[in-house]
Formats: structure tokens, sequence, C-alpha cells
């Protein structure tokens, strides 16, 4: 994904598919109520899918919180991880889940507080890995072979797609330029590049990789990973850090309590399998990743 320059992203943030998932019991006088202070809910969710399955999983999960709350949730898939945050920072959006990466810069610049993220079968937060994937004949048998080659990335700001897999390249003892590396729009975009032969090598997290072999657009026979990073938790469902207190512990409540089957289909998404509920979380799960942004030096204008 390439950068856009500042002032499009200010007139653009929130220039997304909106959906409305209306709570029930929706009235004016919730608009007065803790659990409805403005009429609605603003839920915003970073674009890791494509937006035809991400919106209506993303949606089952709004019209639940909707209906816990009694207040209508406003659902936007927004255009990219910055375009997020500064929805966030300017007050456009009060609920918002992030990639775990985008979570740290929204909670720099925005205060975004993480509450929930989707927890397995054993009731702690899921994970996933980062991945580095060359086809199978190929002479690339470590990130060190992969000087003067072609790597996709996913999008700028990306967790798994981006950060991890560049600082796996400095840690190999190479410098950046000694890699060909592009960002091809989206995780799908860096597996499509990989399978048509137009790159050497391709990031596939675990999530993609699931989603893809599931879905037949991918057959992890023809191809070798060369490398994984450690487990990663699982993408944060944030507040903004300026809401009134009482309605971040109905949020955050709410959000705690949706059951399984209502959370399942985005967590089908994020390979979380099988569907159980969100899980209690906060700035120290994801502690790793505030110091993965120091030691690359990654500030906001990374997104």
């Amino acid at each position: 994904m390439r950068l856009r320059p500042l002032a499009l992203l200010l007139t653009g943030a929130l220039a997304t598919l909106s959906l409305t998932a209306c709570g029930s019991g929706g009235s004016s006088s919730d608009a007065k109520s803790a659990t409805c202070p403005g009429g609605k809910i603003r839920f915003g969710v970073e674009p890791f899918e494509d937006p035809a399955k991400l919106t209506p999983a993303a949606k089952v999960l709004a019209e639940s919180l909707g209906e816990q709350l009694k207040c209508p949730v406003e659902l936007t898939i927004t255009e990219d991880y910055s375009a997020e945050v500064l929805a966030l920072q300017n007050g456009k959006l009060d609920i918002a889940m992030f990639g775990p990466l985008g979570y740290v810069f929204a909670q720099q610049r925005a205060g975004a507080e993480a509450v929930a993220s989707f927890g397995d079968s054993s009731g702690k937060v899921s994970s996933y890995t980062a991945g580095i994937w060359v086809p199978a004949g190929s002479p690339v048998k470590g990130i060190k072979d992969l000087a003067g080659k072609s790597l996709a990335l996913s999008s700028v700001g990306s967790t798994s797609g981006d950060a991890l897999p560049r600082k796996a390249i400095i840690d190999a003892g190479l410098k950046p330029e000694d890699v060909k590396t592009h960002y091809a729009g989206g995780h799908a975009e860096a597996l499509l590049a990989l399978a048509k032969g137009t790159v050497d090598a391709a990031e596939i997290n675990s999530q993609q990789q699931a989603s893809a072999t599931d879905s037949k657009t991918f057959d992890p026979s023809k191809f070798r990973k060369i490398w994984a990073s450690d487990a990663i938790p699982n993408d944060p469902i944030t507040l903004r850090g300026n809401l009134d207190p009482a309605f971040k512990k109905a949020v955050t409540d709410a959000l705690l309590h949706l059951p399984a089957d209502k959370v399942g289909q985005i967590g089908a998404l994020l390979d979380v399998k099988p569907a159980a509920p969100l899980v209690a979380v906060d700035k120290s799960t994801y502690q790793p990743l505030f110091d993965l942004a120091a030691t690359l030096h990654l500030t906001d204008k990374d997104l």
C-alpha cells in the first residue's frame, strides 16, 4: 500500500463503506444513556481482509454489540491503518479494531485503550505468526539468501506484513536496501504475487495462509516457508481514551460477554477456530509490539 499525502487522509479518512447495525430498543432516550451517549456508536475496523468477506463478518459482531448496549452501531471498514488512527484521534470513531502495530500508533497518537481481543478455546488470547515464503524449488534457503531478490510485503504499517519481515532482514545482517521489497497492497495481494511468480519471495502470515489454503487459492506444497516470527497476539478492539468512563466500562463489559457465535465469523478471518468469546487485554499484552516499534524507530509517519 503506497503512502498517501496527509491532506488526502484528512479528507478521506472515513470515505469508506459505512453500515448501521441497529441495536434492539434504540430510541431518542438512548442518546442520553451511558451506553448510547451520542445516539449511536461508531465502530471502525481495519481493512485486513477483502471487504466482501470482512464487512459481513464485522457486521455480525457490530449488531450483537448494538443489541447488548441497546444502541445503533455504525460500522466502518476504514481505508487503511493510517485513516483509522486519524479517525480515532479526530473523534470520528468510538471503537476501533486494529492490527497489533496499528494499535501501538493509535495508543500513542489517539490514546486508544485495548480492552478485548479474540480468545482461543482455552480462554487465552489467540495469536498468529508472520512468515516469508518462496517457491518450493527456490535456491533461497534463509533470510540471508534474499539479498538481491524481490520480496512482496503486504502494506505499510502491517505488523506481520511489513514491520516484522523488515526486522528479520536486519536481524539477518542485511541492509534494507539489500532486498528489493515492494508493497503489494495487502496480505492477499502479496500471496498472489508469489503464486504468479512475479516476485522471488513474499510475506504470508499464518492467517492468510489458512484462509487461502481453505479457499484453494494457495497450495502450501508448492511453496516453502523460510522464516517465521514469534507468536503475535491477535488484533485488539480498542476504545478512544477520552470517552466517558461509564461508557467505556459498558462497552468493555458488552464485548467480553458477546456470544462466541457472534464473534466467530470475524474471528475465523483471523484464523481463530473454533469460535470463542472475546477475552480481556490491555497495553501490556502488546508490549512486544511497542518494543518492535522502538527497535525499528517507527512512528505514525510509517503507517
